[in-house]
């Protein structure tokens, strides 16, 4: 498995991708007892970053859009990912969203609207799922509310995922016409077996946090109320082993998906070179926004 370089100047992109996202305040450094120097980013920034107690913790803070994302977005996730895997403080990070109703809706369906995906699909723009696979320290996601879309393959990526109760999984990529593609469909056939991911991803089925724990999708469901205590248990437990082990076994379950690994759009490329920004993938774009059912016109591919 080929592992990325961290430079020197990591922490100063993650500071300037998050004020790109935003165009706020700057995020402060500021001391915390017991660590190193802890980034902390300031409430108003879309992505949040902070270390503390040897955990990392990133949020994806825009719930008034449910935490979805763009490709700025997904770049400051990586590289608080690639940030904290050569940290020798840090033995947990966790992927979070701001809130109660949604982990992350995906996609910011009116940014890959107006074209914005077009780079992701093309082989470009940030890579989070290698981010997150190249990162070896265990990444857990935390689920509250809903994880659709991007959010869901973000969720099931993590190493671990816990969920509060009123946590709902699924795809909706060929409702909106947005053709996710590649190894991060394929992943799922690992976590969930290969009949159920094919459901998954075709149908866009929405599934409870009991239901996704019943099929592997999740690790543990608890309460609301009892999330973050439940993953400061786990936090510990993890903490609490030999960091260079986790090292070594995170290294050798990714390795075995290295043949899964295909770039981002290849698919795409090879089936329907020109469905980005097609008539087919706007009407997906639209019918979203404007909250009705789409009128997808078969025929031959766009």
């Amino acid at each position: 498995m080929r592992r990325s370089r961290t430079t020197r100047g990591s922490s100063k992109r993650i500071s300037e991708q998050a004020s790109d996202c935003s165009d706020m305040h700057r995020t402060q450094s500021v001391p915390n007892k017991g660590d190193n120097e802890v980034r902390v980013a300031s409430h108003e920034k879309e992505i949040l970053y902070s270390k503390s107690g040897g955990v990392a913790r990133i949020t994806i803070n825009r719930p008034e859009v449910h935490n979805a994302v763009t490709d700025k977005h997904l770049a400051v996730i990586c590289d608080c990912l690639r940030d904290a895997d050569p940290d020798t403080a840090v033995g947990v990070v966790i992927l979070t969203g701001a809130g109660d109703r949604a982990f992350s809706s995906g996609g910011d369906v009116r940014w890959e609207k107006q074209g914005g995906a077009q780079d992701l699909f093309r082989g470009g723009g940030p890579d989070v799922h290698r981010a997150m696979r190249e990162c070896l320290k265990p990444v857990i996601a935390v689920v509250k509310g809903w994880a659709i879309g991007l959010g869901n393959h973000l969720a099931y990526f993590a190493d671990i995922t816990i969920a509060a109760d009123n946590a709902i999984f699924g795809q909706v990529g060929p409702k909106v016409a947005s053709p996710a593609d590649g190894w991060n469909v394929a992943y799922l056939t690992h976590v969930v077996g290969a009949k159920k991911a094919r459901e998954i991803w075709y149908l866009c089925r929405r599934y409870d946090a009991y239901e996704a724990e019943r099929l592997g999708l999740i690790n543990k469901v608890v309460p609301l109320a009892e999330v973050d205590a439940e993953v400061d248990r786990w936090c510990e437990e993890l903490l609490a082993v030999s960091p260079t082990c986790l090292r070594i076994l995170k290294a050798s379950f990714e390795a075995s998906f290295d043949p899964l690994r295909q770039p981002l759009g290849s698919m795409q490329h090879l089936i329907a070179p020109s469905f980005i920004g097609s008539s087919e993938q706007l009407e997906g774009a639209s019918a979203f926004l404007e909250k009705r059912k789409p009128a997808f016109r078969r025929g031959a591919p766009a």
